[in-house]
This record gives C-alpha cells, structure tokens and sequence, in this order.
C-alpha cells in the first residue's frame, strides 16, 4: 500500500530513531545484570571483588540431604569464649556466715550448747561441753581480707571456703581447745553473671558448684520477649564478645557455655529477614516470621519470577559470611535453575539465613522486548493520526 506523502517525509526520521534505540539497546533501563553478567563478573579475574558461583544442583541436594555443607547452617560463634574456671572461690564483697565450735574452755563469751539435751548425736560422738560461736554475717573488704575476734586479718579473696576454714583452724590453735571453722558463702556477688536485655527479668544470676549454662541463664531469667529464633544472644567474657542466634543454641552444645564469674548476657531482639531484587512483581525485604524459611518458600513468598521479565534458570542467592571472608574464602553466590525439576526439591532444602539476598536475572530478551515496547509507543500516534485521516 502506498503511503501518503507526509507519513514518507517522516521515514527518514523514522529510521534514524530506530537505528539509534538500537544502538542503545544495552543502556536500557534493567534491574539488574542478566544471567551471563553474573556468571562473567564470577570469572573475571581482575574484578575489584571476587566472587564464587555454586550451582545447586544434584549433587548439592546430596549435600544437603546428608548435612554435610555449611549452607544448611552456619557454625557456632560462642564457643570460642569457652575457658575453665572456678565459681567456689571466694571473692571481695561476698558475705561468709562463720561458725567456730570448741569443746573443754571455750574462748569465745556467750556461747550456746551444740546439741545440748535434743541432739541426735551420741555423747560419745560428741562431747556434751561443745559449743559454738555464730560470728554473724561478715562481709569480704575490698582488699579481700575478713577480720576476725582473737584471729585477726586474713586475706581470703581466691580462697575456697574450706581454705578458710583450714585459717580459722590454724590461727586459733594454741588459743582455744580443739577450735572447729565453718564457714558458709551467703551471697557471692562476685561468684555472678548478669543477664539484660531482652528478657522477662533482668538480674544476677548466682552460679553454684551445679555449673549453670547459657541457657539455664536466658530459662531463670524467664526466658527471651520474642521468639528464640529472632532473639540474638551476646556474650562477654573477659573483654571478649561474641554472639549468636538464641534458637540455634542446642542445650549441652560447646556453645551453650559453661558460665563463669562476671560474664555479661545480653539478649537484643533481631528480626531476620532477606530482600530480593531483580525481574519479581516488586523489590522487597521479607521478615521470615518462622523458625526456618526455605529458598522455596522464599522464593514463593514474592510471587515467584515475573513471567515477562524473568529467567527462571538463574535464580540467584547472594550470601555474605564475615567469617568465611575474614577467613580468605571468597563470597557465594548460590544458582538455582528453577527450569529443571529436581531444583523444586532442592530449594526445599536449601535453608535461608539471615540477611541472604535473593536475585532473579532478567531474562536475554528483555532489551528486545523493551525495545519493541519504546516503538510502539513512539509510533503508535502516528498511525492512529493515518487511520483517522484516510481510514485506512
């Protein structure tokens, strides 16, 4: 069909337009890099930062299966504060309870009878003259000395409390007849740990030859305000720190520390969530709401790859691990090919951690398709003015 004068006037400008979107398909406005970008940013070795990109395929699923890669779930921090130490030493500002009995002359006034008529014990196990002396509540000097009636200073701090009364014993010999210590700690703050945070009941928690755990800590405590799962759980020991997710904390596990004298817990409520980019209906970051979140699940929560827009074979997991990087091992990116069946399976078992970012690339056709789109739209009046004007 012959086309009127003004529209062939218009060709040559026509033409020019399209020779230049052409030339500009690459500079298209994407939302990100296409599957082949990914794959070539991997093996390009001068890049500013290295990469390594895994596919999951079936052998990874084997892996997962079996337990056997750390992307089902990252190793434990806390149990690198672990050390040995004592809680039944004696430390300043504790309060000692301090009982001396004697038999024959006593050396302490006032005494009362030991045992005296209603005592259980037999007279020949016990002599009906012992008594005892309740010293009353004494409380440990800051230079971790206690002093004592007829006995003087003793410098108790690091002592247990039979240490003390081996003291007691020792200092009065000579000075009361056949002289007995007992000595009982009746607070020890300094034999403490500490619990804030985001818990029910801040406070101290006194340890006890029993050996209290982390988690026996966070139950007293009356246990995290939010989940476990999105509770993080911060140690320090000694002027060290260290911290992990209070759900992947299993009871008797090197991570779930012994405690020691002065550690702080601190339990800081921190919702996980992963964002995704790329061809999906819109960017999001997704709070996980669950204990574990599947890639599928993940996946699944944003709708899925955009039809139009997406390649269903690249499915990108972007996953930063500081102490892998700080280690010398370079960031993974995980790829699923959501075209194959078996990667259903896969993303199944493929556990999502936190922070994990999700990308689903453009698909290779994308710049054609936009290109298309931008013809039509910049000839499309020009048409509808044709058919108007001659109807056909």
């Amino acid at each position: 069909m012959p086309l009127d004068a003004p529209f062939r006037s218009m060709m040559p400008v026509g033409l020019a337009t399209m020779a230049l979107l052409l030339s500009g398909c690459t500079t298209l406005p994407s939302s990100g890099p296409t599957a082949r970008q990914v794959e070539r940013g991997a093996r390009h070795a001068q890049a500013p930062l290295t990469f390594q990109v895994v596919n999951l395929d079936a052998a990874a699923f084997q892996r997962l299966v079996a337990g056997g890669d750390d992307v089902v779930a990252g190793a434990g921090r806390l149990a690198v504060l672990a050390r040995e130490g004592r809680v039944d030493t004696i430390a300043p500002g504790d309060e000692l309870q301090i009982n001396i009995y004697e038999v024959g002359m006593t050396l302490f006034g006032g005494a009362t009878n030991f045992g005296g008529a209603s005592a259980v014990i037999g007279s020949d196990a016990l002599d009906s003259s012992a008594r005892t002396q309740r010293l009353g509540t004494i409380v440990v000097a800051p230079d971790g000395t206690i002093r004592l009636p007829y006995v003087g200073r003793l410098s108790v701090a690091g002592s247990t409390p039979y240490d003390v009364q081996r003291m007691i014993e020792q200092a009065l010999h000579g000075k009361s007849q056949s002289p007995q210590a007992l000595v009982t700690v009746v607070n020890s703050p300094g034999n403490s740990a500490y619990v804030f945070g985001d818990v029910s009941r801040s406070g101290r928690i006194p340890l006890s030859a029993a050996r209290e755990r982390l988690l026996d800590a966070v139950a007293t405590s009356g246990g995290a305000k939010a989940v476990s799962a999105d509770t993080l759980i911060r140690v320090t020991r000694g002027g060290q720190m260290a911290e992990m997710r209070l759900g992947d904390i299993r009871s008797g596990s090197p991570d779930d520390l012994t405690l020691l004298p002065g550690d702080r817990i601190e339990l800081v409520r921190q919702p996980r969530s992963f964002s995704v980019f790329g061809a999906t209906s819109k960017v999001s970051q997704v709070p996980f709401d669950a204990p574990t979140v599947s890639l599928a699940e993940a996946v699944a929560r944003v709708g899925g790859p955009n039809d139009a827009q997406a390649d269903a074979s690249a499915v990108f997991l972007f996953r930063y691990n500081a102490a892998e990087i700080a280690a010398g091992h370079p960031p993974v990116i995980y790829r699923l090919n959501m075209m194959r069946p078996e990667s259903y399976f896969i993303a199944q078992s493929f556990r999502m951690q936190d922070k994990d970012v999700i990308y689903i690339a453009n698909a290779a056709s994308n710049p054609v398709s936009k290109f298309v789109g931008i013809i039509n739209q910049l000839f499309s009046p020009v048409l509808s003015a044709r058919f108007l004007t001659t109807g056909n």
